[in-house]
């Protein structure tokens, strides 16, 4: 069997892999090309891989100012979860937000994710806020690693 191998994103190829796996998760709030692009230049993004197939994909959001707080963000495509993936790019990301100087850790799940909810919540997580962005109708949910 393949392993999974999770590279930080580096070129076009990869930023419309990222692209691609984000889009399909979060079809309520799709990123453009340029959107993507631009998120790279202030995260830190990685795409996970089974072979030559994304199957996967992580951002982390580093401390900004005077703040120790993080973002870490891990997807796995719907035929891809229950099988360790998850949980590899959300410790792969920990360990960079934690690497950057992260003492506090973030992350953010679409409620009509309950896979996505139930992996944050089983890993510590707990609920600090849910909102609608503009113009949608699902909520995000905000978690802080307690």
């Amino acid at each position: 069997m393949t392993e999974l191998s999770i590279e930080p994103v580096d070129g076009d190829a990869m930023l419309q892999d990222w692209q691609y796996v984000h889009n399909a998760i979060i079809p309520t709030a799709v990123l453009s090309f340029a959107d993507v692009r631009e998120r790279s230049g202030r995260n830190r993004l990685a795409v996970a891989y089974l072979g030559e197939v994304p199957v996967g994909c992580s951002a982390v959001r580093p401390p900004t100012g005077s703040t120790t707080t993080a973002t870490v963000i891990a997807r796995v495509l719907p035929d891809h979860r229950g099988k360790g993936f998850g949980g590899q790019l959300y410790e792969s990301g920990l360990a960079a937000a934690r690497g950057v100087g992260a003492e506090v850790i973030e992350t953010c799940v679409l409620e009509s994710n309950p896979e996505g909810l139930r992996f944050a919540l089983g890993r510590g997580f707990v609920e600090t806020e849910r909102y609608v962005l503009p113009g949608d109708s699902v909520p995000f949910i905000d978690l802080r690693l307690a």
